[in-house]
């Protein structure tokens, strides 16, 4: 979260340079946005400082969620999320995975045993999403959170906002990218500049006034992990290489964790709760809670009370999750960023001691 919240400031100075250099053409605030996979962020320069600035709820950071509901309302963020347990086929996360992805691409195919909302074939074969009975294609919904993070930044600042500067994962195609600022443009703003996540964080973390040295950006983060290889020379940074998994980060953890869970609760009270959406979403959540807390801490407990009804009454889930129990459950996705960091190197033509920096960004670098 702390990347995502630098990564945005860094952009809103960018857009602000931008803007500066291109004045005749650009006036008004530009706003640096951090569009992620789990959680966005929006930052504005104020004089020579950047701000992220707070949402409605108090926070820097707002979930990249959006849900439709019966009576035909949309809600983006912290209120969509709220209400995921009782409308989960309706409510719509990490969507970002699937911009500019086939419908039968095989990680798609993946997405689609393990979500509980609809993924369905946009005539022209991409994945698109169902809610409510209406498809979105996930341009539409990353619009939504877009939308969100200007009216965030309209409300700071008291006017209104056109100008933008956004991230994009480093291995992002040309249509992925086109997809994004399409994205912003649904949401009313002139994408300036899609700046590399990895660049983002590098310039975050202030390398750029260092002396010219190689530097690996290591991003496990909520949908997605990527390891990029940056040269930087004179304070300017050239992507060298970048590798990594649009399918392996913080969601595909959580999945692995309610796997857990299920086959716990099939064994201590044998019923099996995968049919169930409400118990699933329960499971979503509090698993998502306990991957963070074991962060700080050694062991948490999962209480959740009545999680389904058997023959014999109400029935409640309370179980130790210790994080030595969690890193061995996720042993197999952490070994998945091995060979990504190989081929990154081998790709940029470097060895391991060439690299002069490591930066690790993304939810999981405080695991372990």
């Amino acid at each position: 979260m702390l990347a995502a919240l630098s990564r945005a400031s860094k952009l809103s100075k960018l857009g602000t340079n931008f803007s500066i250099r291109h004045s005749s053409n650009i006036t008004g605030h530009v706003i640096g946005i951090d569009l992620g996979t789990t959680n966005s962020c929006v930052a504005v320069m104020e004089g020579k400082q950047a701000k992220v600035i707070e949402n409605a709820e108090g926070v820097r950071t707002t979930p990249s969620v959006v849900a439709f509901t019966k009576d035909g309302q949309r809600l983006v963020g912290a209120p969509a999320k709220r209400q995921a347990v009782n409308n989960s086929q309706n409510t719509l996360y990490a969507t970002k995975r699937l911009i500019g992805r086939k419908f039968t691409d095989k990680e798609v195919q993946q997405d689609i045993k393990i979500v509980p909302f609809k993924i369905t074939k946009a005539q022209n074969g991409d994945a698109w999403l169902e809610a409510q009975g209406k498809v979105y294609s996930p341009s539409q919904i990353g619009a939504f959170v877009l939308t969100k993070m200007k009216e965030t930044a309209e409300a700071y600042l008291g006017t209104t906002v056109k100008n933008a500067v956004v991230t994009v994962p480093a291995y992002f195609n040309d249509s992925q990218r086109q997809a994004t600022k399409d994205a912003g443009q649904i949401a009313g703003l002139n994408v300036l500049r899609v700046i590399n996540e990895p660049t983002a964080a590098a310039l975050a973390y202030g390398l750029e006034k260092s002396e010219d040295k190689t530097v690996t950006v290591f991003d496990l983060g909520g949908g997605t992990f990527d390891v990029s290889i940056l040269e930087l020379q004179k304070g300017i940074f050239e992507v060298k290489s970048t590798c990594g998994d649009v399918h392996l980060g913080g969601e595909d953890f959580d999945h692995v964790l309610v796997n857990y869970l299920l086959s716990e609760f099939k064994k201590d009270q044998g019923i099996d709760l995968s049919n169930d959406p409400m118990a699933m979403q329960r499971l979503r959540e509090a698993g998502e809670k306990a991957k963070c807390e074991l962060s700080s801490t050694t062991t948490t407990d999962i209480n959740l009370p009545y999680i389904t009804a058997g023959p014999n009454g109400p029935c409640h889930m309370n179980l130790n999750l210790t994080r030595a129990k969690f890193e061995q459950l996720v042993g197999d996705l952490i070994k998945r960023t091995v060979e990504p960091c190989k081929k990154a190197m081998h790709d940029a033509e470097v060895k391991p001691s060439e690299i002069g920096e490591i930066i690790l960004v993304g939810g999981f670098k405080q695991m372990g």
